[in-house]
């Protein structure tokens, strides 16, 4: 990432340097059970870090809209909850040893008691949001929830086999953008935005959390394990077929649809090289190809901002699909 983006970062987050400061306090209070175990996983999870882009969202939106109480804070600690809990889902059955360049909990804790943990964590997320006591904002993380394991499910059923554009796009919503957009819609019903105007954050939040994703894919087959902190190319290895991929397979040649076909079957790079792939890749302009839809999703999140009035968290918010297109991790 370039070093002026980076300084544009640390100036946008500077917005919320209280708030955040908050919301991983939140965090710290909601992590707390009577049973150590959970206490300790719950910790190791947040003391991993991350980026709070879900709750920098809600409270970007939030404030955007006209809203300041504490609402925003506990909120914000939900969201990153939720994203928490998924994490520790997935990193469990995709069978994963790191997680941001640590072992993954689920390495030290074991499956059992991680899984446990990540139930706890939902579980609490909607006992914090109980605190607001509105039927809409739980009606929204009910919704969430359901999407977000539909999405999983889905994925597994697909697992080994080169999917469409299309069923693509269903799977990161539900896993990825959905979550993006919640967080956008709750600091709109915060503050107590119309219809209209929840569906404006609601589109924007869809369209940021696409762009990520897709970024994510393509970062999974390009960067180096240094920068991601984990594996690369595991999604490919696990069975997934991104955009990238899905891109290749459908403009390559026979021999090359038969070599991305044997790494899914194989889940493995045993017969079919790494290299081989990134190669198949190269020659179609498949990453290119998978940027360029992260761009039109990137530009599709800013136009949905075009009616709120000018500020300073309109311009923070206009400013995070650049941010999260350039992303190197």
């Amino acid at each position: 990432m370039s070093a002026l983006l980076t300084a544009t970062a640390r100036e946008v987050f500077e917005l919320l340097g209280e708030d955040l400061v908050a919301v991983e306090q939140e965090l710290g209070r909601d992590a707390a059970s009577s049973v150590s175990t959970i206490t300790e996983i719950a910790e190791y999870l947040r003391a991993g870090g991350g980026k709070r882009l879900r709750p920098s969202l809600l409270l970007f939106s939030s404030h955007m809209c006209g809203y300041t109480g504490p609402g925003a804070i506990r909120l914000g600690a939900v969201m990153e909850m939720v994203h928490t809990a998924t994490l520790v889902h997935d990193d469990i059955i995709d069978g994963a040893d790191t997680r941001r360049g640590r072992p993954s909990a689920n390495t030290t804790w074991g499956n059992e008691k991680c899984v446990l943990a990540g139930d706890w964590l939902y579980m609490q997320a909607f006992k914090v949001a109980l605190e607001e006591q509105s039927l809409r904002i739980l009606s929204l993380l009910i919704d969430l929830t359901q999407q977000m394991v539909e999405g999983e499910l889905l994925q597994i059923q697909k697992l080994g086999r080169a999917i469409s554009e299309a069923e693509y796009y269903d799977l990161i919503y539900r896993k990825t953008a959905c979550l993006f957009s919640v967080s956008m819609r709750m600091g709109g019903l915060l503050a107590g935005v119309d219809t209209k105007t929840e569906s404006s954050l609601a589109a924007y939040g869809r369209a940021v959390g696409l762009a990520f994703q897709i970024v994510d894919d393509v970062l999974d087959l390009t960067a180096t394990e240094e920068t991601l902190g984990k594996p690369v190319a595991s999604d490919l290895r696990e069975g997934k077929t991104t955009l990238p991929v899905i891109h290749a397979f459908d403009h390559g040649t026979a021999s090359e649809r038969r070599a991305i076909q044997r790494v899914l079957d194989d889940r493995s790079f045993e017969n079919v090289s790494r290299q081989e792939i990134q190669d198949i890749l190269v020659r179609n302009g498949s990453v290119e190809y998978a940027r360029a839809a992260a761009d039109r999703y990137a530009e599709q999140s800013r136009a949905a901002l075009k009616n709120f009035p000018e500020s300073e968290y309109k311009r923070a918010l206009l400013w995070v699909p650049e941010f999260v297109v350039a992303r190197e991790k």
